[in-house]
């Protein structure tokens, strides 16, 4: 097998290879099926040069399996901008929304439960997952899998629902507690406020007095 410097690719042509110079590389995320040259595709492509339609077509067929997913996509673009691309499986986030059933995870990470997952799923999504993850097994990518859904509020049924569910009541009452002593101050800075407004009303001194006396006499 031959080999070549990290920035060139070699394609057999003609019976020979042809060495081509790797002048960029792009990553993108797009839905499954349906690239087209308009934005953002275009967008990000549209600049290097490369045949915007034929992309399109070949991401298309490639992922028409796939139908609904997001899927991450990394071009490889050439100095005659002819192109390659490697897809890679759908993030891990959008992969636990789906199985989820939600649009969006919890703003507030694991102190709030959005939803909860089977350890079956857990461990499809890591299946799936595998090939692009830092793993050497199933049950490593389960735990990197389940991470990332405990960061975005999802539980896993069995694993740490009990545990995330009893998080998110501490979290809740704290921020019931937070709200209670925020309230509490602003009670007590209006008070202030209103002291300061009421301390600050102008009283006569005896030279206004006086002033005042002298205006009835003339």
């Amino acid at each position: 097998m031959r080999t070549c410097p990290h920035h060139l690719r070699e394609k057999f042509l003609g019976g020979v290879f042809v060495a081509k110079e790797v002048v960029k590389k792009i990553k993108l995320q797009i839905e499954a099926g349906k690239a087209t040259p308009a934005p953002p595709v275009g967008t990000v492509l549209g600049p290097a040069g490369i045949n915007l339609g034929d992309f399109c077509s070949k991401f298309n067929e490639a992922t028409r399996d796939k139908m609904g997913d997001v899927i991450p996509c990394e071009i490889t673009i050439y100095d005659d901008r002819s192109f390659d691309f490697v897809l890679k499986t759908a993030p891990a986030a959008f992969l636990l929304k789906k199985v989820a059933k939600v649009n969006k995870g919890s703003k507030k990470g694991a102190n709030e439960i959005v939803a909860t997952i089977s350890q079956q799923e857990l461990r499809e999504i890591a299946e799936t997952k595998l090939p692009d993850l830092n793993a050497y097994d199933v049950d490593a990518a389960m735990n990197i899998i389940a991470g990332t859904a405990r960061n975005m509020g999802i539980a896993v049924k069995g694993v740490n629902d009990a545990e995330l569910a009893e998080q998110a009541a501490e979290a809740a009452e704290e921020e019931k507690e937070q709200a209670k002593r925020e309230a509490e101050l602003a009670e007590l800075e209006a008070e202030a406020k209103e002291m300061a407004e009421a301390s600050s009303v102008e009283v006569p001194t005896h030279d206004d007095e006086a002033e005042a006396e002298e205006s009835e006499e003339n």
